[in-house]
């Protein structure tokens, strides 16, 4: 745990995909054929938490839905990549445009597509319910699964190795 502490203190930004990481994986249709997701609320205020102590958010995915868009919007994410299965340019394009380097960065994902990014940056991070070779390859597997906290937890790590994580907590405690 003490290197990914290290590699969390460096984080300027946290990347995510969405099915299996923010969401439990499921793809659900209406009989119409409407796209339904369902976002975990502690992931959000992990996000906005984050947002707050200074460290940028960016979602990666590669599937494209407005849902995931308006959760972007709702939670003032405004780096936002649809439709991308080449997550490892799309991790450099977001680089190159903050003047980040990858160990700057760290990545969440569940499934192969993720495995390029999470073994480039500088925090590769998955969750219990992803494939397991991305658990081979990843820095850290969230206690938390895809879509039940695990982007929450990943937020509180990264402020708890900043040391903002406290700072954050009292806001609520007055």
């Amino acid at each position: 745990m003490t290197d990914v502490f290290e590699r969390a203190k460096k984080i300027k930004l946290l990347s995510c995909d969405v099915d299996g990481v923010m969401t439990d994986g499921a793809l659900l249709f209406t009989s119409e054929g409407q796209e339904i997701k369902a976002f975990n609320i502690l992931d959000g205020q992990g996000i906005k938490m984050l947002q707050n102590s200074g460290v940028k958010i960016a979602i990666i995915t590669g599937r494209t839905s407005a849902m995931v868009e308006n959760r972007a919007k709702n939670l003032g994410i405004d780096i936002l990549y649809q439709g991308r299965e080449d997550k490892i340019n799309a991790i450099q394009d977001i680089a190159n445009d903050l003047g980040l380097t990858l160990d700057q960065i760290a990545h969440i994902g569940d499934d192969l597509p993720d495995l390029p990014v999470i073994r480039k940056v500088g925090l590769g991070v998955t969750v219990p319910n992803g494939a397991d070779l991305v658990k081979e390859h990843a820095h850290h597997c969230t206690t938390r699964a895809g879509g039940k906290g695990a982007v929450r937890e990943l937020c509180e790590l990264i402020m708890k190795a900043q040391d903002t994580l406290t700072a954050a907590h009292e806001a609520y405690l007055q």
